[in-house]
């Protein structure tokens, strides 16, 4: 299982925001200083209060304007990455904070969300084409 941490400046924007782009809040797991949001059966988004944040370390919470981490969601096509970058700007988040890179094979988009952290949206043919494809 993969839990990716994330401080939040405001957590009722954040988790709406993340279900803008389709993951799901586990109650079970969130309270007023966090939301469990559920992007598959064994990756969670923990979307953490600043005071929460700081429970777990000393370090500083990097500025928005900075990339600390860019992670990577695969989608099921292309219409689905231009989908997610959409809904993103739709609700809160940055669309395109890179330039979208499409190779044929693969193509991916850059969003940010409410807080500045860094997700890339992409789609890649598995058939086994590759960059020849």
């Amino acid at each position: 299982m993969l839990f990716v941490n994330l401080p939040v400046s405001d957590l009722a924007r954040s988790t709406a925001f993340y279900e803008a782009l389709g993951l799901s809040k586990n109650p079970q797991f969130s309270d007023e200083t966090a939301s469990c949001m559920v992007l598959s059966d064994t990756i969670f988004v923990m979307l953490l209060t600043h005071a929460k944040w700081r429970t777990f370390t000393s370090r500083p919470i990097a500025p928005a304007t900075t990339s600390e981490v860019m992670l990577a969601l695969s989608c099921e096509s292309r219409a689905a990455v231009d989908a997610m970058v959409d809904a993103a700007a739709t609700f809160g988040g940055t669309a395109d904070v890179n330039p979208a890179q499409d190779l044929g094979f693969m193509f991916n988009r850059h969003l940010a969300d409410p807080d500045g952290h860094v997700w890339e949206a992409m789609w890649m043919d598995m058939s086994g084409g590759g960059a020849s494809a």
